[in-house]
Protein backbone atom coordinates (compact mmCIF):
# COMPACT_ATOMS: atom_id res chain seq x y z
CA UNK A 1 0.00 0.00 0.00
CA UNK A 2 1.46 3.35 -0.99
CA UNK A 3 1.55 6.49 1.13
CA UNK A 4 -1.56 8.12 -0.35
CA UNK A 5 -3.63 4.96 0.15
CA UNK A 6 -2.57 4.81 3.82
CA UNK A 7 -3.44 8.47 4.22
CA UNK A 8 -6.87 7.94 2.65
CA UNK A 9 -7.43 5.02 5.02
CA UNK A 10 -6.61 7.22 8.02
CA UNK A 11 -8.87 10.00 6.76
CA UNK A 12 -11.76 7.62 6.10
CA UNK A 13 -11.45 6.10 9.58
CA UNK A 14 -11.51 9.54 11.17
CA UNK A 15 -14.53 10.64 9.12
CA UNK A 16 -16.39 7.39 9.80
CA UNK A 17 -15.95 7.80 13.57
CA UNK A 18 -17.13 11.41 13.43
CA UNK A 19 -20.14 10.54 11.26
CA UNK A 20 -21.13 7.70 13.62
CA UNK A 21 -21.14 10.11 16.56
CA UNK A 22 -23.27 12.67 14.72
CA UNK A 23 -25.74 10.04 13.48
CA UNK A 24 -26.02 8.64 16.99
CA UNK A 25 -26.84 12.12 18.31
CA UNK A 26 -29.51 12.45 15.61
CA UNK A 27 -31.11 9.14 16.59
CA UNK A 28 -31.01 10.06 20.30
CA UNK A 29 -32.75 13.39 19.65
CA UNK A 30 -35.41 11.71 17.51
CA UNK A 31 -36.01 9.05 20.18
CA UNK A 32 -36.48 11.71 22.86
CA UNK A 33 -38.96 13.51 20.57
CA UNK A 34 -40.87 10.27 20.01
CA UNK A 35 -40.91 9.59 23.75
CA UNK A 36 -42.46 12.99 24.44
CA UNK A 37 -45.07 12.30 21.75
CA UNK A 38 -45.89 8.97 23.38
CA UNK A 39 -46.27 10.68 26.77
CA UNK A 40 -48.61 13.23 25.19
CA UNK A 41 -46.52 16.23 26.22
CA UNK A 42 -47.08 18.47 23.19
CA UNK A 43 -45.16 21.50 24.45
CA UNK A 44 -42.07 19.40 25.09
CA UNK A 45 -42.53 17.70 21.72
CA UNK A 46 -42.65 21.07 19.93
CA UNK A 47 -39.49 22.18 21.68
CA UNK A 48 -37.72 18.92 20.89
CA UNK A 49 -38.82 19.11 17.25
CA UNK A 50 -37.02 22.46 16.95
CA UNK A 51 -33.91 20.87 18.47
CA UNK A 52 -34.16 17.91 16.10
CA UNK A 53 -34.45 20.31 13.17
CA UNK A 54 -31.35 22.16 14.32
CA UNK A 55 -29.46 18.88 14.75
CA UNK A 56 -30.48 17.58 11.31
CA UNK A 57 -29.55 20.88 9.64
CA UNK A 58 -26.19 20.72 11.37
CA UNK A 59 -25.69 17.18 10.06
CA UNK A 60 -26.44 18.38 6.54
CA UNK A 61 -23.94 21.22 6.80
CA UNK A 62 -21.28 18.77 8.02
CA UNK A 63 -22.01 16.46 5.04
CA UNK A 64 -23.13 13.63 7.33
CA UNK A 65 -26.66 13.52 5.90
CA UNK A 66 -28.00 14.47 2.49
CA UNK A 67 -30.32 17.48 2.62
CA UNK A 68 -33.27 15.53 1.22
CA UNK A 69 -32.79 12.78 3.82
CA UNK A 70 -32.90 15.37 6.59
CA UNK A 71 -35.94 17.05 5.03
CA UNK A 72 -37.76 13.71 4.78
CA UNK A 73 -37.04 12.82 8.41
CA UNK A 74 -38.14 16.24 9.62
CA UNK A 75 -41.28 16.14 7.50
CA UNK A 76 -42.31 12.77 8.92
CA UNK A 77 -41.72 13.93 12.49
CA UNK A 78 -43.68 17.14 11.89
CA UNK A 79 -46.59 15.18 10.42
CA UNK A 80 -46.65 12.94 13.51
CA UNK A 81 -46.69 15.96 15.83
CA UNK A 82 -49.45 17.69 13.86
CA UNK A 83 -51.54 14.50 13.84
CA UNK A 84 -51.30 14.19 17.59
CA UNK A 85 -52.09 17.86 18.14
CA UNK A 86 -55.18 17.69 15.92
CA UNK A 87 -56.45 14.53 17.63
CA UNK A 88 -55.92 16.06 21.08
CA UNK A 89 -57.94 19.18 20.25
Amino acid sequence: MNYSAKKRERQNKKRRLHNRIVKSQNRTMIKSFEASLKEGDQQKAKELLRKVQKQLDSSVSKNVLHKKTAARKLSRLTIRLNKQMSSAS
